[in-house]
């Protein structure tokens, strides 16, 4: 086994980060977006007046957990914003460290 294995890809140039972060992002981004769609979509089945907004407190509406696969949807949208929360913190560890700045 070799003993640099684990430690091989620790840091990343800024440049690396950026562009890493930039396209990362973007995927991210279309996909968060159309989760948000779709759970809007399934949520309107239940409560069609229900907005954006509402989603955030879905557990005021009993009719959602009766819904058969909100729960699932809304638990996908959940794991794609914090599998970007994540990347983005391993990118940004990934990074040398810079030494503070002086006053």
């Amino acid at each position: 086994m070799d003993p640099e294995a684990g430690t091989r890809g620790r840091t990343m140039t800024e440049e690396v980060a950026h562009e890493m972060l930039e396209l990362s992002g973007q995927l991210f981004d279309r996909m968060i977006s159309q989760q948000q769609a779709k759970v809007l979509r399934l949520a309107r089945e239940a409560v069609p007046n229900i907005g954006p907004e509402d989603l955030r407190n879905a557990h005021d509406f009993p009719e959602l957990k009766e819904h058969p696969t909100f729960e699932y949807e809304d638990g996908l949208l959940a794991g794609l914003i914090s599998a970007q929360i994540a990347l983005r913190a391993e990118v940004k560890g990934r990074l040398p460290a810079r030494p503070p700045p002086a006053f």
